[in-house]
């Protein structure tokens, strides 16, 4: 775990990058996370994370195809707005955990 200054805030990372506590996400947090990741975020890319958000502070686990089965996107958007990496990247950007069936 290491610290770091995201947009301004000080969070906890994991070494993937990954925030280690949720609560500290918000837009400008998950705005600065995406830069790094080469993605401009739109209101389409925060439908997905807040779902990705939702459903993981339910307890569910995450996977593409149920993303892609969500209503907000199907796979092949899913990867367009996440390339290289769709659950990994969207995971990162949320503030969520990484997802465990993420390598």
């Amino acid at each position: 775990m290491a610290e770091k200054t995201i947009a301004g805030v000080q969070v906890n990372v994991t070494d993937d990058g990954y925030l280690e506590d949720m609560s500290q996400w918000n837009e400008d947090i998950a705005k600065e996370i995406a830069s790094g990741l080469g993605i401009e975020l739109t209101d389409k890319h925060f439908e997905v994370l807040n779902y990705l958000r939702e459903k993981t502070e339910a307890g569910e686990a995450l996977s593409i195809r149920k993303v892609g089965k969500s209503g907000i996107v199907d796979i092949k958007e899913l990867y367009k707005l996440f390339p290289k990496g769709p659950l990994k990247f969207s995971s990162k950007i949320a503030g969520i955990p990484k997802p465990t069936s993420c390598v």
